[in-house]
C-alpha cells in the first residue's frame, strides 16, 4: 500500500513553493509554464495543488522548482 501522506498533507514544500512564487510576482499560470519549458508537464490547477498540499511533488519536480524559483531544496523542504 503506498502511502503519500504527512501530517495531513501529500508534500511539505507546498506554502514554500506559494511564498517563493509570490516574490517573484508570478501566478499559478506562469510558474506552470516555466515548468512545463523545464520537461516538466504540469497545468496550473495542479501547480495551485502543489501549494495547498493536495498533490504529491516529485524530485525532479522539487528540482525544476527551485531553479524556476531561484531557491534551494532546503528551503523548499523547510530544513
Amino acid at each position: 500500500m503506498k502511502i503519500y501522506d504527512f501530517n495531513g498533507s501529500k508534500n511539505i514544500c507546498g506554502k514554500r513553493v506559494k511564498e517563493a512564487r509570490k516574490k517573484l510576482n508570478l501566478s499559478q499560470e506562469n510558474l506552470a509554464a516555466k515548468l512545463q519549458l523545464e520537461g516538466v508537464i504540469i497545468e496550473r490547477d495542479s501547480v495551485s495543488r502543489i501549494e495547498i498540499g493536495t498533490r504529491f511533488v516529485a524530485d525532479y519536480e522539487l528540482l525544476a522548482l527551485c531553479k524556476i524559483l531561484n531557491v534551494t531544496p532546503e528551503y523548499l523542504l523547510g530544513i
